[in-house]
């Protein structure tokens, strides 16, 4: 019984970390101290959004999301629409 709820336990969590993917978006008009913040907004209210990692010095953004949830565009459209257009550089899974 034990090693049956062990399989149901990695099974749910293998599935779980299927759907969280990690984009990096390049936010080249990031250029000010309100910038991170404003952008870290925005990508908060998105539903499915759960890490966000600003780098003003970079002027990159990190997100991790759960992609049944959301979406890139959702997440270049969220920036574009605050004033900040941005591009991906890096998907991972």
């Amino acid at each position: 019984m034990k090693s049956l709820f062990a399989i149901f336990l990695l099974v749910v969590s293998l599935s779980a970390d299927a759907s969280r993917k990690t984009v990096t978006l390049s936010v080249p008009g990031m250029n000010c101290a309100a910038c991170p913040i404003t952008i870290k907004k925005v990508l908060s209210k998105i539903d499915g959004v759960s890490v966000i990692e600003v780098s003003a010095k970079a002027r990159e953004v990190v997100v991790t999301y759960d992609d049944a949830k959301t979406n890139v565009q959702a997440l270049t459209s969220a920036t574009a629409n605050v004033g900040y257009p941005s591009t991906v550089t890096e998907a991972t899974r």
